[in-house]
């Protein structure tokens, strides 16, 4: 089985969030897939195979499969657009419907489904997780942490057994940046993945609040990781578009 392995929201290796794609013919066991993932030890492996129309994906974290993955979709992108497929616009069945990626001049550019946010009480379980207090706090699928600086994101110190009893799958702090629209990081010790260094799934959660709060669907957002990585995202109400850039790091056979 071929195995290729990017690096996402980046035009640089060893930057972004890495991906390890994998190409089937047909699906193997769910088992397997999931000790694939682990033998890789990212954040996320993805699956592809062929359909009629377009390609079926799916995601596996270290801790499970998963509903949504932004950074393996641009990943599993990169290696179609540039070992497979002639055509520029690829589409993707996966567990959260159908999702659509274009390629242009190195860039490609991902419909999402938004996540809808709901605003939450800050708790003193939050801060003890985070070591700070935030500002206000919404939950989607994921928690998210609104902080009053981007010092104040890159000063957390995450303490990974709260964070895990916290609601929400992921947790994500954010703040409003000078340089970039908001900064970022993520948690994701449910998943088994103390910091993610770039999370496409959360930004469907980010981009919404920071469109809505500052009244611009456009917003370029910084993921303030050790690797880091660079987000340019459009909020259309019920979709949220993540685009950015992918670099190949390597390209292996699993024997199995």
């Amino acid at each position: 089985m071929k195995q290729y392995i990017v690096d996402a929201f980046t035009k640089e290796v060893f930057k972004g969030n890495p991906a390890a794609i994998c190409l089937l013919d047909t699906w193997l066991p769910d088992e397997t897939l999931q000790a694939i993932a682990l033998e890789n030890n990212l954040s996320e492996t993805a699956f592809l195979v062929k359909a009629d129309e377009g390609y079926q994906l799916r995601w596996f974290s270290l801790g499970g499969e998963i509903d949504l993955c932004g950074h393996a979709t641009m990943a599993a992108a990169y290696v179609l657009v540039n070992f497979y497929e002639s055509s520029d616009e690829l589409i993707f069945h996966t567990m959260s419907g159908k999702l659509t990626v274009t390629h242009q001049a190195g860039r490609f550019e991902i419909s999402f489904p938004s996540f809808a946010l709901q605003e939450v009480p800050i708790t003193e379980e939050m801060v003890a997780a985070i070591g700070c207090r935030p500002v206000t706090a919404y939950l989607g699928r994921d928690l998210l942490c609104v902080l009053d600086s981007a010092q104040a994101v890159v000063a957390v110190v995450p303490n990974q057994e709260k964070i895990e009893k916290l609601a929400g799958l992921l947790l994500h702090v954010t703040a409003k940046d000078n340089q970039y629209t908001c900064v970022s990081r993520t948690f994701a010790p449910k998943l088994n993945i103390a910091e993610d260094p770039v999370c496409g799934s959360g930004h469907c959660h980010i981009v919404p609040y920071w469109a809505q709060e500052l009244q611009t669907n456009e917003i370029t957002a910084y993921q303030a990781s050790t690797r880091g990585g660079i987000l340019y995202g459009t909020y259309a109400g019920e979709r949220t578009k993540l685009a950015g850039y992918a670099t190949l790091f390597a390209i292996a056979e699993i024997f199995i």
